[in-house]
């Protein structure tokens, strides 16, 4: 299924496609303060749809995830890294997309504190 999604604003907006049923939410330093439910695609299931330019990026710990964030609204939606099988990945904030009924996802703890 193909969903659009953006930060608050709409400065930062995307298209993904996949079937979204279940989220991570991470308690990491960051997850834990931004709040958001995570799902993972393949990178190029992602495909922003306003200029590269509009999104700004964070990266801490290991610097291996690059956080992309809205710098007018500060909102969160998507990240990029590379995945475990070296796979691009795109991690998805879920309520980041209007469409995903946030109270239907089976929602599993992840440790990222621990890593």
């Amino acid at each position: 299924m193909l969903y659009e999604g953006s930060c608050h604003c709409g400065n930062v907006a995307f298209e993904v496609e996949g079937e979204f049923t279940e989220a991570l939410d991470c308690n990491c330093s960051l997850c834990r303060r931004r709040g958001g439910l995570l799902a993972f695609v393949p990178r190029e299931k992602l495909v922003l749809k306003t200029p590269e330019d509009n999104v700004s990026t964070y990266t801490f710990n290991r610097h291996v995830i690059q956080h992309h964030f809205c710098a007018n609204c500060g909102i969160a939606p998507f990240g990029e890294a590379v995945g475990p099988n070296g796979a691009a990945m795109a991690s998805i904030n879920l309520r980041c997309i209007p469409a995903v009924d946030i109270g239907a996802l089976t929602v599993k703890a992840y440790d990222g504190a621990a890593r």
